[in-house]
């Protein structure tokens, strides 16, 4: 797996954060799920080593205790931390530059996008 892609996904997570205030459950869990192929309980664990200082410390130590991550979903979730870091200052430049009107209408695309994808891959697959 191309270590940028976790960059990448902390970057665009950092921008969501700071147009919207929103992150982790949101943004990086469907994003690992749909870009990087990990399952739900991977996901959630990484994007928790992502936010690990204070509030995830708890989540990442039983997600590893139970083995849904390892020392790579660790790192992903660093590298995700620091796209994240960077991307927020961007994503708050953006929304502040917004008229309110604009930016919640644009969080509600974005909620409505992110939700019918989740739904489509929860299909049953029949044939």
């Amino acid at each position: 797996m191309p270590l940028h892609l976790f960059l990448i996904i902390g970057i665009f997570a950092g921008v969501l954060a700071g147009l919207f205030g929103v992150g982790g459950g949101l943004i990086i869990v469907p994003a690992l799920i749909f870009f990087v192929g990990y399952s739900q309980a991977t996901a959630t664990g990484t994007s928790l080593v992502a936010l690990l200082m204070p509030i995830g410390m708890a989540g990442v130590y039983a997600f590893y205790a139970a083995g849904k991550i390892n020392m790579t979903n660790i790192k992903a979730g660093l590298l995700i931390s620091l796209g994240m870091f960077l991307g927020n200052y961007f994503g708050a430049k953006i929304a502040l530059s917004m008229p309110e009107y604009i930016l919640k209408r644009t969080f509600c695309v974005f909620l409505v996008v992110v939700a019918v994808r989740m739904w489509m891959m929860t299909m049953p697959n029949i044939e």
